[in-house]
């Protein structure tokens, strides 16, 4: 994915992408994300946890953070990204607000306005004007982290750390070919014990993250690029283009020649 030099903002449907498995499944990206949700109820797995959304939500996405996005059907949100090396301040972990003020409400609502109009303009030193912005929506993020009187997330307990943990080694290593008791194992656990408190968490099992992280990774590959499958294969830690093959038709119906984009027209 092409690292942005400044900040801007999407809708939620224009961030999504075409194709719901490019937020449904887990990955992470290259720039950092405030998402606000205006309309609509979702779920959300960030950073190892499950949380739900509604209406003036909150979420915040740093760099490289493994998240997975269900937005409801009539779901509708503006997302400002901030490029990963950049001054302008966001938060190093994963939150998510509920913003029940409604004065604070209407601040970020109306931020995210102003900047999505001189987006639109694209007046002489408009990628400036787009960083202004974000700093000035990033100054509102933090001051309501300060304000609010509840944790932004609950409490860790044990169990959070250890998906936290396993989260972050899943969206390092995921390439790496290295089985879910593999990574058990790194994080002195038991595979049991770590695909109990993943079932119990975020409703699926420690196999499960890893294996949809590693689609995520391989229909992206076949997507974007040109590589053949069985470069993707070796890429991606699999032991055969073969073994790629079944695994891409098992969890998508499809053999990868069929994922692939046609090239474009000249």
């Amino acid at each position: 994915m092409t690292e942005i030099r400044h900040a801007r903002l999407k809708t939620l449907a224009q961030w999504a992408g075409t194709a719901p498995w490019r937020v449904s499944l887990p990955h992470a990206r290259d720039t950092h994300a405030l998402i606000w949700i205006t309309r609509g109820q979702g779920r959300c797995l960030l950073g190892g946890r499950r949380r739900g959304l509604s209406v003036h939500t909150a979420v915040v996405i740093p760099a490289h953070t493994l998240f997975a996005l269900e937005p409801g059907a009539q779901s509708f949100g503006l997302v400002c990204e901030v490029p990963a090396k950049s001054p302008i301040l966001m938060p190093d972990d994963p939150m998510v607000l509920r913003i029940r003020e409604p004065r604070a409400q209407a601040e970020l609502t109306n931020l995210l306005e102003t900047m999505q109009r001189d987006q639109n303009e694209a007046r002489a030193f408009w990628d400036e004007a787009m960083n202004a912005h974000a700093s000035l929506i990033t100054v509102w993020l933090r001051r309501m982290i300060i304000e609010q009187d509840d944790d932004p997330m609950p409490r860790e307990t044990a169990s959070d750390r250890l998906l936290s943990a396993y989260a972050a080694l899943v969206e390092r290593d995921h390439a790496s070919g290295r089985s879910m008791q593999d990574y058990a194992r790194r994080l002195g656990v038991t595979p049991t014990h770590l695909t109990r408190v993943c079932k119990r968490a975020i409703d699926m099992t420690a196999a499960d993250l890893l294996t949809r992280r590693v689609l995520y990774a391989a229909r992206d590959l076949l997507e974007t690029t040109r590589l053949p499958a069985n470069q993707i294969a070796a890429r991606l830690g699999f032991r055969s283009a073969a073994y790629f093959s079944r695994f891409i038709q098992r969890h998508t119906g499809k053999p990868p020649s069929k994922l692939r984009k046609p090239p474009a027209k000249a």
